[in-house]
């Protein structure tokens, strides 16, 4: 449930993302582009690893297995042959397939911080796009508005990417009504790829379970980002007297005594457990994690994210060496 009541925190700071409340799409869209690319020249420098660098597709040379090693990558043959476990290296493609699976439910028009959750997906599903398109890859989307799924195709060029990204924007404007099926838009995402790619899920998994098999199929076969958007007052509430919160998808509500310390305090607790469980539920698929909160420059998160994958894993390409 959502804490929609009371004193709403606002800000413009400037690590906010453009808010969808004002203007038309084409203008939230001018300002994300400006605001990320702004931000993103320099310190993610053009090379051809794309937002998550992954293993590439063409088949190349076999090397012997060492811990840490991806074990989807083994070449069974050359291990019953050799008697040793040894992999199969891949060359980079350099025209790689990514898709976004957005979230666009009831769940995400909440926001106490600089922004409503709705707006920090939009501007996630941006910085996967212009980072896609600037080293000429496909992008192609899964947008969840509610109970409903609409598949926009993989394709290449500015003019899709913008044509994309003005379909989410529009979206988001929208308040929909019913809970996401975040596992039916997986399903129709591992339905609808053909290659081996790149797959984002941009939502704060506030779904019904059921998400994490058809996310680990989709990890058998993809590199898989999962960036969970999240909310400080769905962490820990304040001492605000009696509020009344109300969960957007189910339309349940309840009244809390937010001057109770042990109200206060269970509800923290309940709130760190379920996040546990959706982080452990992610990493359990194989898939990376990253958070992205409201209250912070999610723009500076996500180049830092970015910045440790590629240390990490040019780390390990220099042990295999």
């Amino acid at each position: 449930m959502n804490p929609l009541a009371g004193s709403a925190l606002t800000s413009s700071g400037h690590n906010s993302p453009p808010s969808l409340a004002t203007g038309p799409a084409s203008d939230v869209l001018r300002r994300l582009e400006l605001t990320i690319m702004r931000r993103l020249d320099g310190m993610l420098q053009g090379d051809y690893r794309g937002l998550v660098p992954g293993h590439g597709s063409e088949l190349g040379e076999t090397r012997e297995y060492q811990p840490g090693d991806d074990v989807r990558r083994m070449d069974w043959n050359v291990t019953a042959r050799m008697q040793t476990p040894h992999l199969r290296e891949t060359i980079a493609d350099r025209e790689l397939e990514t898709w976004a699976v957005v979230d666009l439910s009831a769940s995400l028009g909440f926001g106490t911080a600089e922004c409503e959750k709705r707006d920090l997906a939009v501007a996630a599903t941006g910085a996967v796009g212009f980072l896609t398109q600037r080293t000429g890859n496909r992008i192609g989307a899964v947008i969840l508005e509610g109970e409903r799924a609409i598949t926009v195709p993989a394709k290449t060029g500015r003019a899709n990417l913008q044509a994309l990204l003005h379909r989410v924007v529009s979206a988001a404007k929208v308040d929909y009504e019913g809970t996401c099926d975040l596992a039916g838009g997986l399903q129709r995402l591992a339905a609808t790829t053909k290659r081996r790619g790149l797959v984002v899920v941009i939502s704060d998994f506030l779904a019904p379970d059921g998400w994490q098999r058809p996310l680990r199929v989709l990890g058998a076969r993809h590199e898989v980002l999962c960036i969970e958007v999240v909310d400080p007052r769905e962490l820990t509430i304040p001492d605000v007297g009696l509020i009344e919160v109300f969960d957007p998808e189910t339309g349940d509500i309840r009244e809390l005594n937010t001057r109770s310390a042990h109200v206060r305090d269970a509800f923290a607790a309940e709130a760190q457990a379920q996040r546990a469980r959706m982080a452990r539920d992610i990493r359990d698929t194989g898939a990376d994690h990253l958070v992205l909160r409201t209250d912070s420059d999610w723009l500076l998160d996500l180049v830092r994210f970015v910045a440790m994958r590629r240390e990490r894993i040019d780390a390990l390409a220099r042990v295999r060496r």
